[in-house]
């Protein structure tokens, strides 16, 4: 009997990892109603934020990045084609959440934005960062917040949305997008420039005329959406990317498109 007992404990974990596994599979296997949450077209429409080159490059022959393999692998699930709707900035995609012109879409979470849409767990985190000209008295991310401090930032952007809640002093200039935002801060001799570390790691790098400030003054997390209002698709889409995490996915599509993977949320 103790033999028998024994054997049954080290069979467990046998019996239990494929019972799981196929769990995890009907899970995924998408219904009428999650299809029509997320494809009511019949086409996933996934809006890509060309504006935030972690996440996604313009190619010659489309988008790439992880969030345009994410979009791509969600189709495939869905047994849906994929189109991608471009945006030059995560404003204009936040902007058009009730038009109906995109079906989900990559980017920060922000409680403004989630009066309109749905978000899943982050995918990846990564950091808002202030850039100075390099003889700027400004050390630190704290002194930016003063009275006669202009700090430049792209119209909608995480950072945007963050800062107009957190700075009480400084004043926010607004570009049209992130990248033009660094353009102002540079052309019109702005104090200081707000945006994603690495694009403005790299453009420090190149322009020995500036430097990054230590530090971040804000996590900005990551996650896929979908308009309010669609609870099958958002159920759907959040076990989406739970899965898209543990199996590596998001991961390696960093890791493709020349991004550090450690980006990868847990």
């Amino acid at each position: 009997m103790r033999r028998r007992a024994a054997l049954g404990l080290l069979l467990l974990p046998a019996l239990v990892q494929p019972a799981l596994a196929q769990a995890e599979t009907r899970q995924m296997v998408p219904d009428a109603a999650v299809r029509h949450d997320l494809a009511p077209t019949g086409t996933l429409r996934a809006a890509i934020n060309l504006g935030n080159p972690v996440l996604a490059q313009a190619g010659m022959d489309g988008p790439t990045g992880v969030s345009v393999d994410l979009a791509r692998a969600l189709a495939a699930r869905l047994g849906v084609p994929v189109a991608f709707v471009a945006y030059p900035g995560a404003g204009a995609v936040s902007g058009s959440a009730g038009t109906g012109a995109w079906d989900i879409c990559f980017l920060a979470i922000d409680p403004k934005r989630a009066e309109g849409i749905a978000f899943t767990e982050p995918y990846v985190r990564i950091a808002g960062r202030y850039l100075v000209p390099a003889g700027s008295a400004i050390r630190s991310a704290e002194e930016v917040d003063r009275d006669g401090v202009r700090v430049s930032v792209g119209r909608g952007s995480a950072y945007d949305l963050f800062l107009t809640r957190a700075l009480r002093h400084a004043t926010l200039v607004r570009a049209p997008t992130s990248a033009e935002a660094v353009t102002a801060f540079a052309r019109d001799g702005l104090e200081v420039a707000a945006g994603v570390d690495q694009p403005l790691a790299a453009y420090a790098a190149s322009h020995p005329e500036v430097r990054l400030l230590p530090g971040h003054f804000m996590a900005i997390p990551q996650a896929m959406g979908l308009p309010v209002g669609r609870a099958a698709g958002a159920a759907y889409l959040a076990d989406f990317i739970a899965q898209a995490k543990r199996d590596g996915l998001v991961r390696r599509g960093l890791e493709a498109s020349g991004q550090d993977p450690d980006l990868a949320a847990p």
